[in-house]
């Protein structure tokens, strides 16, 4: 008999639930988020669009296509698009139209086959690291090259991973000097993994996201950015997006 399952776009077995109902795998929106992927063309139509960085090599309407749940009842979105075959990141990423300054974020995510790889992007400038198989600096669910990977905490291929995140923005005096890195703190599968994190630059080059080419990824402006997913030619699965808004000036990023 197949366990009951929730009637969503996305759903997910009331066995994946955790105790905690905002935190891993299934977890609901907390009071104020909004929802920015709930398995549907017409939200990622709606709420999304490619970021159009220097590599950028695709056009819309978005190539990634919205596929069945390949554990769950629904349907969920999935990293394809020809212009990032060969792992050209930055050629076919998608982002939020709408953009962000200090936040709390839920997404889950899949990898279907061995090395799949995929991203994150807070602010579309600092990644979360997707990437089965890599437990460096570089690999699962690292602050990329700020932290180690916490791979222990990563459930495998074909099984739906979250990533609950608190955001803070880096602070500016007078617009230009940063005073205050930008800091995060993360549960990976419903256990705190990063806690109170500053990040240091941009990583990867222009081609990674915002910033990337200022000043060897050290040249971060005092502007919003949305939410971004890296394509990398691989297939990776995305589903229960949502994000809430915070203003943390005098608050820490610890949930």
């Amino acid at each position: 008999m197949k366990p009951l399952r929730l009637l969503l776009p996305f759903s997910f077995s009331i066995l994946s639930l955790v105790a905690e109902p905002h935190v891993g795998v299934g977890a609901k929106p907390v009071e104020g988020a909004e929802v920015i992927f709930d398995g549907t063309r017409e939200m990622l139509d709606q709420k999304w669009t490619y970021w159009k960085g220097p590599r950028f090599s695709s056009a819309l309407p978005i190539k990634w296509k919205i596929v069945d749940d390949p554990v769950d009842d629904g349907t969920v979105l999935m990293t394809d698009d020809p212009a990032a075959a060969g792992g050209k990141y930055g050629a076919a990423d998608i982002v939020t139209k709408k953009k962000y300054r200090d936040f709390r974020l839920h997404v889950e995510f899949l990898i279907v086959n061995e090395g799949g790889n995929s991203g994150v992007y807070l602010q579309n400038r600092y990644e979360i690291q997707v990437l089965d198989g890599d437990k460096t600096k570089h690999g699962m669910a690292a602050v990329i090259n700020e932290t180690e990977s916490p791979y222990e905490s990563y459930r495998g291929l074909g099984k739906w991973n979250s990533y609950d995140i608190v955001f803070r923005a880096a602070r500016f005096a007078k617009d230009i000097k940063i005073v205050e890195k930008p800091r995060v703190s993360m549960y990976f599968n419903g256990k705190k993994v990063h806690e109170e994190v500053e990040i240091n630059k941009v990583w990867g080059g222009p081609n990674s996201g915002l910033d990337g080419g200022n000043n060897n990824g050290f040249g971060i402006t005092n502007t919003p950015g949305g939410l971004k997913l890296q394509c990398e030619g691989h297939d990776v699965r995305y589903r229960n997006i949502w994000i809430k808004e915070l203003n943390l000036d005098e608050k820490g990023t610890d949930f």
